[in-house]
């Protein structure tokens, strides 16, 4: 579709283009369509979804790469437990955003609930051909026996619940002759396209390095750290650069204040840029790069995020006291020797009516002997 319209937004069906013409599918593939398509459509807006099964079947040497591109949401795959594997995905999303569908596929299960198939401009194919390169062209879905079926399927369940509405009783005036129009029928109007959803900017994954040279490069140049890097090649969301002996990732949205819509808007291969070291991941050996000022925004922004998030958190609660601690129970042993012990000593402290007497008495005998003197 190299002279057509371009489409506001497209979704690849991922699993299907890179499977094109192979046994199994192939990330590299994958990614030399989705440039070829950006090339020739530089306006339109792509999102490219793969199944829950394509990490497992593609080339292991690729199996880093799909998982950074998953976790920064350059493909996205569907959720899990999802009905009709990346299918039903694919055309859920297409369908959400009036979006074009590139595939090969016909989608015959889905023909009686997605008829929108079947509109001009909605389905795209893609081949890679030899000496040419990637060719995109209009097609309309294949009718066949599983069509047939899905359509009559969704029929039969309209009937049935149309049968199953209670049946309106027609009013007087439906029930007359047919008014007269005074004017003619207004002309077809197209139903008023919704607004386009705003895709946030994506980012490709990085580069994985050998071990050695990454764990130099980590310890010479820390976060902040200004390198030069010559651009080496372009991915569907920014550029790799060389810097001596690792290479790093620019994503777009560091590669300009605002970010270029693609890298080959704004550099070229071969290029040497001043660049800044925005992050590393460890577990990929990977180096982000970006130029200085976009580096510098992007940081401000993640501050403010944090800030924002750590706002919003609610106060961790209050710890309860600890219960006082029980007094042990004592034995019952021990309790009859104290309270044996503690009588005693009661008994002991109280006098008998037979020491109150003598002691009464002395005093007694002290006057008497005192009068006779």
């Amino acid at each position: 579709m190299p002279h057509s319209r371009s489409p506001h937004h497209v979704v690849v069906d991922g699993s299907n283009i890179a499977t094109e013409g192979r046994s199994a599918p192939s990330l590299k593939q994958l990614n030399e369509a989705v440039l070829a398509f950006m090339d020739e459509h530089p306006t339109s807006k792509i999102t490219v979804v793969v199944d829950a099964s394509f990490g497992h079947r593609i080339d292991k040497k690729e199996v880093a790469d799909f998982d950074d591109a998953v976790n920064n949401n350059e493909l996205v795959t569907p959720p899990a437990g999802a009905i009709g594997r990346g299918d039903a995905f694919v055309l859920a999303i297409a369908d959400k955003v009036k979006a074009s569908i590139i595939s090969n596929d016909s989608y015959q299960e889905f023909h009686g609930e997605h008829t929108w198939l079947f509109d001009e401009g909605r389905l795209m194919g893609g081949k890679p051909v030899p000496h040419v390169g990637w060719v995109f062209v209009a097609r309309s879905p294949v009718r066949g026996p599983t069509s047939k079926k899905a359509t009559r399927g969704v029929q039969a369940q309209k009937r049935t619940s149309e049968d199953a509405r209670p049946a309106k009783k027609a009013s007087r005036e439906a029930s007359g002759p047919m008014p007269t129009p005074k004017t003619p029928p207004p002309g077809a109007r197209m139903a008023p396209r919704s607004p386009e959803k705003v895709v946030p900017e994506k980012r490709d994954s990085g580069s994985v390095n050998e071990v050695l040279p990454f764990l130099a490069f980590v310890e010479k140049q820390p976060v902040g750290s200004k390198v030069k890097g010559v651009v080496d090649s372009y991915s569907a969301h920014g550029a790799y650069v060389k810097v001596g002996d690792i290479k790093g990732y620019v994503p777009l949205r560091l590669l300009g204040n605002p970010a270029p819509r693609s890298a080959r808007e704004a550099i070229h291969i071969g290029d040497t840029l001043a660049l800044v070291v925005a992050g590393y991941t460890p577990a990929r050996r990977s180096v982000e790069l970006g130029v200085p000022e976009a580096v510098k925004i992007a940081a401000k922004e993640t501050k403010v995020k944090a800030s924002v998030k750590a706002e919003k958190k609610p106060p961790a609660p209050a710890k309860k006291a600890a219960p006082a601690a029980k007094k042990a129970a004592m034995p019952k042993k021990a309790a009859a020797v104290v309270k044996k012990a503690a009588a005693a000593v009661k008994k002991a402290a109280t006098p008998t009516k037979k020491s109150v007497a003598k002691k009464a008495a002395a005093p007694a005998k002290a006057v008497s002997k005192a009068a006779k003197k």
